[in-house]
């Protein structure tokens, strides 16, 4: 089992009725060849298989949350792209919707809170529709629902650190993204109150010896906590070695970046969907017709399978990336923790990284 301290021996969790750790305790009873560790959170979730957030509804919602669970996901945020300003509202709504109806179902992922990636971005759109992007509203920024928990930025548009001071006193995580900024831009947006970037490495400027870009900066700025799609499409393994290596373990997060991409079955097309952006999967991830990357089809767990297996990172370190770091950024310490208070969210994996059970609030889902 995998808490606080690190691993320990067997052991047994308690939980209330309401599905809350009140006791861990050590066990003589015999156990599955499993290691329990916290549930899986995802930040950053576009769609998923043929379901895209942006315009997710009813049963959508359930169906999203069960594939989640089969993944280990116990805790997500769903993520909304570039789009025009007036397009937002409707799909806040479902999301505060899904929001309320997963915490009562009690069978369904938590629903941290939305994403928005855009349209406040900046010189890597990378696929979101540059006619979309426009300059920071702070009025707008101002009067979104509290549903939103996450946005995304770039650090060299004007109004960035207004920005950042706003949500952040809102007690919303801003994250630095899809930028080419110039170290001070960098700065002054941390200083202002940024948390994170967003996809390291991807949507950024890079790593040079000369010039400092977005993902030179990330990388040793501990301020900066980094987002990860370690599918080893958009992120080659040594760069994701790279990550491990320079980042405190308590500032990498694995997200998987994962959009519909095959919703466009729904209509009898191919391909998918990315709110208004159609995408293919073409050389194992979702491309534009140019070949531009949109979003993943990887899995939080294969994510983690990649980390340990072919990138060489410790077990404990991939699952706290993908569980404790998130839930900790996210103002959320009750989840992606075993420990007395929070919540029973758990997954087991086996000697391969691959789930041998998922559990909410103590009940088996999976």
């Amino acid at each position: 089992m995998l808490t606080e301290q690190g691993w320990s021996g067997p052991a047994e969790i308690v939980a209330s009725a309401d599905g809350i750790i009140v006791e861990i305790r050590p066990t003589r009873s015999p156990t599955p060849d499993v290691s329990l560790v916290p549930g899986f959170v995802d930040v950053q979730v576009n769609g998923i298989d043929d379901v895209d957030v942006a315009s997710a509804a009813g049963a959508d919602w359930r169906r999203l949350g069960d594939l989640l669970l089969d993944q280990g996901v116990t805790a997500w945020c769903p993520t909304l792209v570039t789009d025009r300003l007036d397009r937002f509202a409707l799909p806040l709504e479902r999301i505060a919707a899904a929001l309320t109806d997963a915490r009562t179902s009690g069978d369904l992922p938590t629903i941290v809170g939305a994403h928005l990636e855009g349209p406040f971005i900046g010189g890597a759109p990378g696929a979101h529709p540059r006619e979309l992007i426009v300059p920071i509203d702070l009025d707008w920024l101002s009067a979104l629902p509290s549903v939103v928990r996450l946005v995304t930025l770039a650090a060299e548009i004007p109004d960035a650190a207004q920005a950042a001071e706003l949500l952040s006193a809102r007690g919303v995580v801003v994250s630095i993204g899809h930028s080419t900024p110039s170290v001070d831009d960098v700065e002054d947006l941390a200083a202002a109150g940024a948390r994170m970037v967003t996809h390291l490495y991807n949507g950024m400027s890079g790593v040079h010896h000369r010039e400092a870009g977005l993902a030179a900066m990330a990388l040793v700025d501990d301020r900066l906590t980094v987002g990860l799609i370690a599918d080893l499409v958009h992120v080659h393994r040594l760069a994701i070695q790279l990550a491990f290596r320079a980042k405190p373990a308590n500032r990498i997060v694995l997200v998987t970046d994962a959009v519909a991409w095959r919703a466009g079955e729904r209509r009898g097309a191919a391909g998918g969907t990315v709110g208004g952006v159609v995408m293919a999967m073409r050389d194992g991830a979702p491309r534009l017709a140019d070949g531009t990357l949109a979003g993943s089809a990887v899995t939080m767990d294969q994510a983690v399978r990649n980390v340990v297996d072919v990138c060489g990172v410790p077990l404990d370190r991939a699952v706290r990336a993908a569980s404790t770091n998130p839930a900790a950024l996210m103002g959320r310490p009750d989840l992606g923790r075993l420990a007395i208070g929070c919540r029973a969210d758990m997954v087991a994996l086996d000697a391969d990284v691959a789930l041998g059970g998922v559990w909410l609030g103590g009940q088996q889902v999976r």
